[in-house]
């Protein structure tokens, strides 16, 4: 008789270890740009700080109450802040497979019982109460550390969901910013037409002044008018744009279109930055989209281990413990004790090709993760780079402004006054009208550039936003 059984069970661990699943071999995941290749050095002479509420640095109370009402209402922070408590949650669950669990019950079922059954009379063909008292408790072991590397999963998810949250307010901040700048540029502009305006005027009065002296005639006298409805023009252009730019800032501060139409924006000087001659590699650490996206990677390789402990066996730990009986009256009598304990052992029996599609698929996503943290990371440097360059290049560019329309407003004055004297003709004002309101023109427009750029310098640095811990040790590998 043994050997029959040994056979059988020699059979039997035959089958099982045929069916039992193989990952197959693994494969090299792509690998993560580092920060010397993306053009980042290891130190810096003279890194820059940026202060959490950098927006302050442009001195304007207006714009700190919108850039503060923005990071306060905005929708889009809201609902960043809904997925950082729906990351948590989902950590939390993966928390709680690591712990034991346990359940406790009761039941009771008024039945008849059959009276060709298992049950002897007189329960056969009997009306009886089955009632049922247990507590029972389940605890998965986690040998291979499945439940760990889900968890570890989790906890890279719910960072990475910190850091968007951290990275949308950095961008929320820079869009007011921006917006505003727009709207004192758009503002600047509206100055120079309206000046542009006055000056026609004057220039105007000056020509019928000289065609009732007879100096003039009235082909000059009409192209003077001509000018007029030009400079009007141009204002009303500007004054839709201005329209436009507040109510994109009333958007951005959740706020309905008429709260800022009133609202008064001018340009003003920037407190001059220092600015590094080179990025570091503090970058990676400072820049919370690039730290979400490392974050990604690591949540992505903690599934791929968990896909692969899918191909080990489960074992289980189940006990229970309580009362059953036929009859409430005899639930609590000690007869009616039961209790139990014993493992539980599932393994993975012929199921190798969903295995493996899932591990396959799993490996994708760490793939698209990796490849998602490069772009992260080489956008990032470019962004820095972009704003480091312009700002330098401003710099010199509002300097030779400044001097060419030093040089056109006195060559305009001098028109004039040689006009006004009879040494010269209308035509030689409106020469030197043209560069003058050109320069005007110009000088706004990089101002607003400037700004622009120390905004998106200070955003493409971090905005200030400084990692916790946790962040900041994964930021760092």
């Amino acid at each position: 008789m043994k050997t029959p059984a040994l056979r059988a069970a020699a059979l039997a661990a035959a089958i099982v270890l045929a069916g039992c699943a193989s990952p197959g071999p693994s494969r090299s995941p792509s690998k993560l740009l580092e920060a010397a290749a993306a053009g980042l050095q290891a130190d810096t002479a003279t890194p820059l700080n940026v202060a959490p509420d950098w927006w302050r640095s442009f001195n304007d109370a207006q714009l700190d109450a919108l850039v503060e009402r923005a990071l306060a209402e905005q929708p889009n922070l809201q609902a960043a802040q809904a997925r950082i408590a729906r990351a948590t949650a989902a950590a939390e669950a993966a928390g709680a497979k690591l712990l034991p669990s346990g359940m406790l019950s009761f039941d009771a079922t008024r039945q008849r019982f059959t009276e060709h059954g298992i049950y002897p009379p007189p329960l056969a063909g009997g009306v009886y109460t089955t009632s049922n008292l247990q507590a029972g408790l389940q605890w998965e072991l986690d040998f291979f550390g499945r439940h760990r590397a889900e968890l570890n999963a989790a906890l890279g998810a719910q960072r990475a969901a910190q850091a968007d949250a951290a990275a949308a307010r950095v961008l929320l901040a820079s869009q007011v910013s921006r917006a505003y700048v727009l709207l004192a540029r758009l503002q600047a502009q509206r100055e120079v037409a309206r000046q542009t305006l006055a000056q026609r005027e004057s220039l105007l009065d000056l020509v019928r002044q000289r065609v009732r002296n007879g100096l003039d005639t009235n082909v000059e006298l009409r192209q003077s008018e001509g000018g007029l409805p030009e400079a009007r023009l141009q204002i009303a252009q500007l004054d839709e744009q201005i329209a436009l730019a507040r109510n994109q800032l009333a958007a951005l501060t959740a706020q309905p279109p008429q709260a800022l139409a009133s609202l008064d924006a001018r340009l003003a000087a920037l407190q001059p930055l220092q600015l590094p001659g080179v990025l570091g590699a503090d970058l990676l650490g400072r820049r919370a989209d690039v730290v979400a996206a490392r974050e990604r990677v690591e949540a992505a390789l903690q599934d791929v281990k968990a896909a692969r402990t899918l191909f080990y066996p489960d074992v289980n730990l189940t006990a229970f413990v309580g009362l059953n009986a036929i009859g409430l009256d005899r639930l609590f009598e000690s007869g009616s004790r039961q209790l139990g304990v014993g493992p539980a052992i599932r393994l993975p029996v012929f199921d190798t090709g969903r295995l493996r599609a899932n591990l396959h698929g799993r490996e994708a996503e760490l793939d698209a993760a990796v490849l998602a943290y490069n772009n992260a990371l080489l956008e990032a440097v470019r962004e820095a780079a972009d704003a480091l360059a312009s700002l330098q290049s401003l710099q010199q560019q509002r300097v030779e402004q400044a001097a060419a329309q030093e040089s056109a407003e006195a060559a305009y004055r001098l028109a004039v006054q040689r006009y006004g004297a009879g040494l010269s003709s209308q035509l030689t004002v409106l020469s030197a009208e043209g560069p003058l309101l050109a320069q005007r023109r110009l000088a706004a427009e990089l101002q607003a550039r400037s700004l622009e750029s120390q905004v998106a310098l200070l955003r493409a640095l971090g905005g200030g936003w400084q990692p916790d811990a946790g962040t900041a040790s994964v930021a760092a590998r």
